[in-house]
This record gives structure tokens, C-alpha cells and sequence, in this order.
């Protein structure tokens, strides 16, 4: 089944944005596609989330011109919170759909280590991009929202890591919302070469109250042979945008992804997060905290396929709900034919703080092959009330205790971000909340 797609933006409207940023005739020829084929892909299918009337399509315009940053003292106080400008080194800033500010030490730059937006990268890296950008990750037209994330892509950051290059320090990357009619179709390309390792870190942060774009995210992780990438992300993204994100990763021989996500948007929101465990002896380890509040629809599909033999794969996911919101959680583990002593393993958990709030954790495990391991665990339930006995009767208030008892629910993923103002971000986004 389909769904009609209603868009403003004509064919020559995209060939001429394209041809505005200087793009390739490669890249060009990738957003006409997906544009041309847009009408007959289907929508996604989210398990037990109907989607068929939810906006994914109508904004008030493509690109926002914003300000840019000469010195990191320039930014918003919202953006420095989360920012340690006296080492941070390595950061990128993205100001609603303008390349805002770009920072990498000389050292990386040494070595060979790419950072920068996903306009300079298609045009002064062109093979290398053109050789990962939606071919080993996300396709262009798995389905509509992929397709319309191709053809209208209006931002986005690129890092590669070259082979035996270890980044000691971690990457971060800055996606600030101050103006409420931006839309974000934001492409994240990262690739790990042989032996190399890194932690990336990308904000998805608003600092408007309410949104009337669309947030179209797609990140692509590419792990090659003996690789390590560590991704966290803190995701804030104002209510009122209806938002699609799409973080998937391909690991090699030998490689591991780890995944550590604080999604905290305030809009409806379909997530999808799959890690392909292709080599044999890869790994791939999913870590994810979530927060809804009034309203709130939320769908969160967490997938690790194993193709090769002896992969390890983990997922755990901590979800709390409040007020009227809804989640779901699916969480598949699937062992492909093949892939003989591999480990399929997760949890997930959904601690609900209203009567009308509600959640549903769905373990899914998918066996092709029969020298495998694999297991699950799932609970959706209230706060306990013998924690909140236990820590009210050493005198602390009721408040109090839920506040106690609701972060230490959470610790798992919050523990897990690697920058310190970003978990603290995370720790006060989470305060903000669930108060």
C-alpha cells in the first residue's frame, strides 16, 4: 500500500538546490532518483504504531540561512552547556541548515582524519563518499521516507578515519534548532577504516519551544575490518516536529559498533536503529534511554542482524513515560543461516508514572541457525513501591524518592556517553521531564 505524497518542491526546485551547493553530478542524479520514485514506495511500517496520518512531508521551507561561529564563545548558552571549549578539539557545528563552525586539530588533520559537512564532503571527497553514501547502510528507496530523505537532504557531517588511525579524544557534532520553521534532513556518514578506532558524538538540540519542520535523520556507521566506533547522541528535538531518525551500522571482520542513545525529543517520533553484524567475530551493542511526556507518540525499532560466525550482539533499552504518552519498544535479534556461534541478547524496560501513560516492550528473537545463543528479557510496569518505601523511610520525600528511583532506572545508557557535558545534558534533560 502507498500513501500519497504531497511535496512543494519540484524537480527542478531539487536540481537546482544541488546544483547551488555545487554537488556532483552523482549526488544529483541520486536526489532525482529518489525524488522520482518517491510516489510509489510505500511508508514504513512501525509494529503496532498507524502512521498513516502523521505529517512527514509538509514544511514551511527547505533550507534556513543562519549565523555562523567564528570562536566557540560566540555560542548560544544552551550549545556551550554541552560543549567543553577549552578540549574540545574535534567539533562541528551545524546552525539549523548552515555549516556553522568546524574545528579539527592539526594532528588528525596529520593523519589524514576527515571532518566536515556533507556539502564539502561530496564535492572535495567525491569518491569516497559516493562509495558508502546509502549503499552498505540505509537505501534510498527502502521507502519513503529514505527516498524523501535523498532527494530533499538539506545538512549533515562526514568523518572518516583512515586505516591504524586511533582518535583518542572524542568527536562531537552540534545540530542546533533555534528557528522554528527549519526542517532537517540531516545525513550523518561516518567510516571507520581498518584497525582505526573513534567515539562520535552528535546534539540534536532545540532551543524553540515548538517546531513546524520536519526532522528527516539518517545516520550511517560503516566499521571496516578490526575497527571500533563508540556513537552517542543526545537527541532534543521541540515538539511539533514530526520526526523520522535512521541510525544503522555495517561492521566488518573483527569490528565493533557500540550505540549509547538519550532520545529525548519532544515531537512524535519514529526511530529505527540496526546494526548488521556482517564480519565474522564483530559486535554490535545497542544502549538506549528514553523520555515521553504529554501527549507523545512514540516508536522505537532496535534490530542486530548476524550474518557472520561468532558475533556478539546486545541490546538494552530503559524507556520512562509520563502523562499521556505511548511507546513501543521492538527489539529483534536476528541470527541469520550461517552465522554459528553467535550471541543474541536483550532487555528492555519501560517504567510508566501515570495512569494514562502507557508502554509495550516487544522482544523479538529470530533463529536461522542452531549453534547460537540467544535470550530476552522484557518488563513494562510502575515505579516500585518497596524503593519508594525503602527511601522514604530514611526520610527522604516521595518526590524525592521517584526522582532517585526514575534516575537510577536510566543509569545504564546515562553512564555510557562519553563527554561530560553531553551526559550532563542528558542527566538535566531527563530532570527537566520527568519533574
Amino acid at each position: 500500500m502507498t500513501v500519497e505524497t504531497k511535496l512543494a518542491l519540484t524537480e527542478q526546485d531539487i536540481r537546482s538546490f544541488s546544483e547551488g551547493k555545487q554537488e556532483p553530478s552523482w549526488m544529483t542524479e541520486i536526489r532525482l532518483k529518489a525524488l522520482g520514485e518517491l510516489e510509489a514506495l510505500p511508508m514504513p511500517t512501525p509494529d503496532k504504531t498507524k502512521i498513516t496520518n502523521w505529517n512527514f512531508t509538509e514544511f514551511p521551507v527547505h533550507t534556513v540561512d543562519s549565523s555562523k561561529f567564528t570562536t566557540l564563545a560566540e555560542l548560544p548558552e544552551e550549545v556551550k552547556a554541552v560543549v567543553n571549549a577549552d578540549e574540545q578539539k574535534n567539533i562541528y557545528i551545524q546552525h539549523n541548515n548552515t555549516p556553522a563552525f568546524l574545528s579539527l586539530s592539526e594532528e588528525l588533520k596529520a593523519k589524514g582524519v576527515i571532518l566536515t559537512d556533507i556539502y564539502t564532503a561530496v564535492r572535495d571527497h567525491s569518491e569516497l563518499v559516493q562509495q558508502y553514501f546509502m549503499t552498505d547502510g540505509v537505501k534510498v528507496t527502502e521507502h519513503k521516507l529514505t527516498a524523501l530523505h535523498a532527494a530533499l537532504l538539506n545538512g549533515g557531517v562526514f568523518v572518516y578515519v583512515p586505516k591504524n588511525v586511533v582518535i583518542e579524544e572524542p568527536i562531537q557534532v552540534i545540530y542546533l534548532h533555534d528557528d522554528k520553521t527549519a526542517s532537517l534532513f540531516n545525513h550523518t556518514l561516518l567510516v571507520a577504516d581498518d584497525n582505526s578506532s573513534v567515539t562520535y558524538v552528535e546534539n540534536y538540540l532545540s532551543t524553540v519551544e515548538h517546531a513546524e519542520g520536519q526532522a528527516n535523520i539518517v545516520a550511517e556507521v560503516i566499521a571496516k575490518d578490526n575497527s571500533k566506533v563508540t556513537f552517542g547522541t543526545v537527541d532534543v528535538l521541540a515538539n511539533g516536529f514530526t520526526t523520522y531518525v535512521n541510525r544503522r551500522g555495517v561492521t566488518s571482520r573483527d569490528a565493533v559498533i557500540e550505540w549509547a542513545l538519550g532520545m529525548m525529543n519532544d515531537s512524535d517520533t519514529i526511530s529505527e536503529n540496526t546494526t548488521h553484524l556482517v564480519g565474522d567475530n564483530s559486535e554490535g551493542h545497542v544502549k538506549m534511554v528514553v523520555v515521553g511526556r504529554g501527549n507523545q507518540k512514540q516508536n522505537f525499532t532496535t534490530k542486530v542482524i548476524h550474518w557472520g560466525k561468532h558475533t556478539e550482539g546486545q541490546i538494552l533499552k530503559h524507556g520512562v513515560m509520563k502523562d499521556e504518552a505511548s511507546s513501543i519498544f521492538n527489539g529483534i535479534g536476528k541470527i541469520e543461516y550461517g552465522a554459528t556461534k553467535s550471541n543474541a541478547e536483550q532487555t528492555s524496560r519501560v517504567l510508566m508514572l501515570s495512569e494514562k501513560a502507557r508502554g509495550d516492550a516487544n522482544p523479538i528473537l529470530l533463529i536461522d541457525e542452531d549453534d547460537v545463543t540467544a535470550g530476552h528479557a522484557a518488563s513494562v510496569g510502575r515505579v516500585d513501591p518497596l524503593q519508594l518505601y525503602y527511601l522514604m523511610s530514611r526520610g527522604i520525600s516521595q518526590h524525592e524518592a521517584e526522582r532517585l528511583v526514575i534516575h537510577g532506572f536510566l543509569a545504564p545508557v546515562v553512564n555510557e556517553l562519553p563527554i561530560e557535558g553531553v551526559k550532563k545534558q542528558l542527566t538535566e534533560v531527563i530532570e527537566r521531564k520527568v519533574r
